[in-house]
């Protein structure tokens, strides 16, 4: 993992394509072993930490599967909860606007021959940025039992949807090898 990531994010290469990708994924997801830890819906899959062990900087694992090649892939991205994210953006862009605003002011300052002491606000609010990002970092540090336990989960619904055969598959290949020995049945019997 980057340290200097906000969100970090992993893919993983699928054999099927992203329609039936994401029907396997939603049915282990509803397995008996994952339906308190998996939200699935359409070709999306969040994986939250369970509400009794959330803390201020738990992650999630939001996971979308994507058309890619001749299968898919999966688009799998740590972050924190929304509303905590809104909390982080929302100052990021105060900050932000207070520093271009800060910036107009002591331009303004030093056109009329004064002291721009406005500029001064642009160091406090890149620093206020600083931190923010280095609280984020912390956050993710002190989390990362939290994002391999998300990271297990998510293996353990691919490992679900595709280690054994779908129920149709099972059947079409029973079909098929009875097909085949038929055949095979037959010829003999015609010599």
């Amino acid at each position: 993992m980057n340290p200097l990531r906000m969100q970090p994010t992993f893919t993983i290469d699928l054999p099927l394509d992203a329609p039936q990708a994401a029907a396997r994924l939603r049915t282990a997801a509803r397995s008996d072993e994952l339906c308190a830890h998996v939200m699935a819906v359409g070709t999306c899959l969040e994986f939250p930490v369970v509400a009794t062990e959330q803390r201020f900087w738990s992650p999630r694992l939001s996971v979308q599967v994507e058309p890619h090649g001749d299968g898919s892939r999966l688009h799998a991205r740590y972050s924190p909860r929304p509303e905590i994210w809104t909390m982080f953006m929302a100052i990021y862009g105060v900050m932000l606007i207070l520093m271009f605003a800060a910036t107009i002011y002591g331009y303004v300052q030093w056109m009329f021959g004064r002291s721009p002491w406005g500029l001064l606000a642009l160091p406090a609010g890149a620093s206020i940025i600083f931190g923010l990002h280095l609280a984020s970092l912390v956050g993710q540090s002190w989390s990362v039992d939290q994002m391999q336990q998300l990271r297990e989960r998510l293996d353990r619904a691919i490992e679900l949807a595709f280690a054994a055969p779908m129920p149709c598959q099972a059947q079409a290949r029973s079909t098929t090898s009875d097909a085949e020995s038929l055949t095979h049945t037959a010829g003999s019997d015609m010599l």
